[in-house]
């Protein structure tokens, strides 16, 4: 009986992780990003989608927003002199503040 309840939920399992295409679309990334971890400054660039009313807002590790910015190009490169050593996240918002996407990046100095 232990070895049916294991090889149905090996079983199960195996099917679980198995992803389909629609979810690997889905799961896309709007924004790349480089170099990470970034010096002096850091690259956001659009791969699709790019659209003029999103907001690129960026936070520290405490939660604090460091840095926003309406988005202008499909490139933008910013300067890291302000920015601390540490991780940081940025959140891609659209025209209503629903994040369209979000990310961590890591500043070395």
């Amino acid at each position: 009986m232990f070895i049916s309840i294991l090889l149905i939920g090996l079983n199960f399992t195996s099917f679980a992780q198995t992803k389909s295409p629609a979810v690997e679309e889905a799961s896309a990334k709007l924004i790349k990003f480089y170099p990470n971890p970034a010096t002096s400054d850091i690259t956001f660039e659009y791969q699709y989608g790019y659209d003029k009313s999103y907001t690129l807002q960026l936070y520290n590790f405490l939660g604090k927003k460091v840095y926003e910015l309406t988005t202008t190009s499909p490139k933008i490169s910013l300067s890291l002199t302000n920015f601390f050593r540490g991780i940081y996240v940025y959140q891609l918002r659209d025209k209503r503040g629903k994040i369209v996407e979000s990310g961590k990046f890591q500043v070395v100095k």
